[in-house]
């Protein structure tokens, strides 16, 4: 054996030793036959399979994930017949039955013709780095409905309120049907709070949140922590008449609650005063006018004696 072989052979066997001494695992593809023509050591401790079981392309296909494999596969096939180098992230099933995360980096080699004739490449486990973004996507989410959530009552916030509103606003606007907002205040709560302290107060205003949700009875109506004492409820597709009797309903099932308030000037329980009014908007008109117009509806109930429901004749 010459000196030059015996140094390719060496050359080899010391490109073979790295390779397989990482952690990441090395393959590769005779892109004429869809065959594996190397697969390292490595795959045997991440995936548990035989090196000899990874005969082919069809074996990478059917270990991995349902979800994943097809457009996994017409992704990294397509790339490949262009020639073009590529990387794709999918779950690869394992001999126990479990799945991990696996990033897939692929080198297409050509020859001098361009032509595709081999596939080589790494697989790297990022099971972790998967478990990790997807739980900081899971923290971000609940941050986020954190962000549009009272955190005392449970139910949606005033940034959540606006949100909606412009939401069915622009709904009644395109579909021309009847939009009806009821804001409603805990009457003489100030008084609540300085009888019976901040701790009984904060357990009226969810006990009047939990009221509220069962008052309104359909899924697409929206109950909202307005502010303090005052919540609002959006009430989709409603006429005036139909909104007066959610109201009537809120108020009497509130008072049904029989939430003690010696202090109140109206009652000796838990009394509610609300403003009711239907729109159906029209491009001169503005969400935020709506809601002056019927917050002014809840203070004038509020001005004449509490514990009623104040409306337009619209």
């Amino acid at each position: 054996m010459t000196k030059p072989s015996i140094e390719m052979e060496t050359d080899s066997e010391v490109y073979k030793t790295l390779l397989e001494s990482t952690k990441a695992i090395p393959w590769k593809i005779d892109w004429e036959t869809l065959e594996f023509s190397y697969i390292g050591p490595q795959i045997e401790t991440l995936l548990g399979w035989e090196r000899d079981s990874w005969k082919g392309i069809n074996d990478w296909a059917a270990r991995m994930h349902p979800e994943d494999r097809e457009h996994i596969v017409d992704f990294c096939v397509s790339q490949s017949k262009a020639g073009s180098d590529h990387e794709a992230d999918y779950r690869a099933l394992t001999k126990s039955g479990e799945y991990v995360w696996i990033r897939d980096v692929v080198h297409v080699v050509r020859d001098e013709t361009g032509e595709t004739v081999a596939l080589i490449g790494f697989m790297f486990d990022i099971t972790e780095r998967k478990q990790t973004e997807q739980r900081l996507l899971q923290l971000q989410q609940e941050l986020e409905e954190l962000s549009y959530k009272d955190p005392l009552t449970g139910i949606a916030n005033r940034r959540m309120f606006d949100s909606v509103l412009e939401l069915e606003w622009a709904h009644a606007l395109e579909k021309r049907q009847p939009l009806s907002l009821i804001m409603l205040d805990i009457d003489c709560f100030k008084q609540y709070n300085d009888h019976y302290g901040h701790v009984q107060g904060d357990e009226c205003l969810q006990r009047v949140a939990q009221t509220l949700q069962k008052a309104a009875r359909r899924s697409s109506d929206f109950i909202a922590r307005f502010g303090g004492e005052e919540f609002a409820l959006i009430l989709r597709e409603t006429d005036q008449q139909a909104a007066l009797a959610v109201a009537e309903r809120c108020r009497a099932e509130i008072h049904q609650q029989q939430i003690p308030h010696r202090a109140s000037d109206v009652s000796h329980v838990i009394t509610v005063s609300l403003g009711v009014s239907t729109i159906v908007p029209t491009v001169s008109d503005e969400a935020i006018r709506f809601v002056d117009k019927v917050d002014f509806l809840l203070y004038r109930a509020k001005q004449a004696g509490r514990d009623r429901i104040e409306t337009t004749e619209e």
